[in-house]
C-alpha cells in the first residue's frame, strides 16, 4: 500500500507545482489581455483584480493526469477505465467557456446550456451514474435516460454551488480543497481497503483536484493578486462532480457487501452512500446551502436567479462584524466539519464518540460563527510581542497629520472613504507596489 500513497503524493506535488508556477505568467496575461473587470455593487475587493486564474488550474489538471499515466499503479484507472479522458474531455468544454466568460462576459442561460454539454459529452464516455442505493428499497437501476439526468443534474448543480461561493479570496479553492480531501480518503478506503476498482477513478480526481486547488491558493489568499474567475471555479467544480458521480453511481453496493465480509459490515461502510449521492453533497454542504439560500432569496424578491447580490453567506459573515480572513476561516471550518465529519461516521458509525465530537465541534462552529470582531487589548509589557494592530496606538505617537485628517481616520476610519486605485496597464496590486488606496497624505508630508 505504499508505493500507491508515493505515487498519489507525487501526483499530487506535480499538479500542485505546475499549476503554482503557472499562475505567475497566467496573471501578466491576463492583464495584458485585459481580464480586469469593474469593481461591482457586490464585489468585497476594492481594487481591480485580474482573473483567468482557470488557466492555470487547467495547465495543473493536464499535468497531474498525465504524470499518473506513467506511473506503476495509477496508470492501470487509465487502461481500465474510460472515465479519465471523459473527465478530461468535459473539463476542457467548460474551462473554455469559462475564460470566455472571464473575458468578454457569458450570458448566464448560455453557461447553463454549456455546463449541461460538458456533462452531456462525460455521460456520452461513460461517466455516468449507474445506480443508487436507496434506504429500505436496494440498489436500484437506473435506465440510461435516468442516469444522464441524474448525472447532468448533479454536475451542474456542484458546478454553479462552487461558482456561487467563489466570493472571497481564498474561499472556493480553499473550500474545495477540504472536500476533495475527505473525498480522497473515502475514496481511498473504498479501493485499497476493500479492493473495489471502480473507486479507483475517483481516487485520482480528488488527488489532482487537492493539487490544483493548494497550487493556486497562494496566489489567491488574501489580497489577492489574481482570481481564479469562472474559468477556475467552473472547471473544479466539475471536478468534483466527477469525482462524486463515480464513486457514488459506479461502485456497486453488492459488490461491496461481498468485500466488506456481510451485510452489516456492508451497510456501515456505505452509510454516506445508502442515501443518493449523500456524501458528494455533504462535502459541498455549504456552496450547496448558498446555492439553494440565495435561489430562493432572489426568486422571492422577484429577481432572476441569476441576478447577482451581496446576500451570501460569506457576505453575511462580513456584515456581522468578522474580518476577511476570519470569514474565510469561519467557512472552512464548517466544510471541514461536514465533510471530515461525513467520512468519520461511514468508518464507524455505532461510535458515540464521533457524534459527540461533531456535535461539540458544531457548538464550536455556533460561537465563531456568533462571535463578533474585536480587536484584543494588549498590556503594554507584552506589545512588542504582538503584532503591530494589536498595540495600543496613542497621540503622542500617532503619525503628525492635521487634526481633520485624523478625526477623519481614527474615527470614521478609512475604508468607506477613500477611492480604489484605478486599474493600469500593470493591475492594482502586485507589479510594483501593493498599496491599495490613493495615498492622501503625500502632499502634506513634510519629511
Amino acid at each position: 500500500m505504499g508505493q500507491p500513497v508515493r505515487e498519489y503524493l507525487l501526483t499530487l506535488c506535480v499538479t500542485a507545482a505546475v499549476t503554482y508556477l503557472l499562475t505567475g505568467p497566467v496573471r501578466k496575461f491576463a492583464i495584458a489581455a485585459g481580464a480586469m473587470p469593474e469593481i461591482r455593487a457586490r464585489d468585497v475587493h476594492r481594487e481591480p483584480t485580474p482573473r483567468l486564474g482557470g488557466i492555470a488550474m487547467f495547465g495543473g489538471l493536464c499535468a497531474g493526469l498525465l504524470v499518473a499515466s506513467h506511473l506503476t499503479n495509477l496508470k492501470s484507472v487509465f487502461e481500465n477505465s474510460d472515465e479519465p479522458r471523459a473527465l478530461l474531455s468535459g473539463a476542457a468544454l467548460i474551462w473554455l467557456l469559462g475564460v470566455l466568460d472571464d473575458k468578454w462576459g457569458v450570458d448566464a442561460l448560455v453557461k447553463l446550456g454549456g455546463q449541461m454539454i460538458a456533462a452531456g459529452v462525460m455521460v456520452l464516455q461513460g461517466l455516468t451514474i449507474l445506480w443508487i442505493p436507496i434506504p429500505g428499497v436496494g440498489t436500484v437501476s437506473l435506465t440510461p435516460m435516468q442516469g444522464t439526468l441524474l448525472t447532468v443534474a448533479l454536475v451542474v448543480i456542484t458546478i454553479n454551488a462552487v461558482n456561487f461561493v467563489d466570493g472571497l479570496d481564498g474561499l472556493a479553492s480553499g473550500m474545495v480543497c477540504i472536500a476533495a480531501a475527505a473525498f480522497f480518503m473515502y475514496a481511498y478506503r473504498m479501493w485499497f481497503g476493500y479492493g473495489i476498482e471502480a473507486a479507483a477513478p475517483a481516487t485520482l480526481f480528488s488527488v489532482v483536484l487537492m493539487g490544483m486547488c493548494l497550487g493556486f491558493l497562494p496566489h489567491n489568499m488574501h489580497p489577492a493578486r489574481i482570481f481564479m474567475g469562472d474559468s477556475g471555479s467552473m472547471l473544479i467544480g466539475l471536478v468534483m462532480a466527477a469525482g462524486a458521480v463515480s464513486v457514488t453511481g459506479q461502485v456497486d453496493p453488492d459488490l461491496l457487501n461481498v468485500k466488506a465480509g456481510g451485510l452489516r459490515e456492508a451497510t456501515h461502510a456505505m452509510v454516506p452512500v445508502y442515501i443518493p449521492l449523500l456524501l458528494p453533497l455533504t462535502v459541498i454542504a455549504v456552496p450547496v446551502a448558498d446555492l439553494i439560500l440565495a435561489i430562493v432569496r432572489r426568486t422571492w424578491k422577484g429577481q432572476s436567479p441569476f441576478a447577482a447580490d451581496r446576500g451570501h453567506l460569506h457576505h453575511r459573515l462580513l456584515e456581522i462584524g468578522h474580518s476577511h480572513s476570519r470569514a474565510v476561516l469561519i467557512m472552512y471550518f464548517w466544510s471541514a466539519l461536514i465533510a471530515f465529519g461525513a467520512v468519520a461516521y461511514s468508518v464507524n458509525n455505532a461510535s458515540m464518540w464521533i457524534v459527540l465530537g461533531i456535535v461539540l465541534l458544531s457548538a464550536v462552529g455556533l460561537v465563531l460563527l456568533l462571535l463578533p470582531r474585536f480587536t484584543p487589548r494588549t498590556p503594554r509589557w507584552a506589545e512588542w510581542m504582538v503584532p503591530p494592530r494589536y498595540r495600543r496606538v496613542s497621540r503622542a505617537t500617532a503619525p503628525q497629520a492635521p487634526a481633520a485628517e485624523w478625526d477623519e481616520e481614527s474615527v470614521a476610519g478609512p475604508q468607506e472613504e477613500r477611492e480604489p486605485v484605478p486599474a493600469g496597464i500593470n493591475g492594482a496590486t502586485a507589479i510594483g507596489d501593493r498599496s491599495r488606496f490613493v495615498e492622501h497624505r503625500r502632499a502634506d508630508s513634510h519629511h
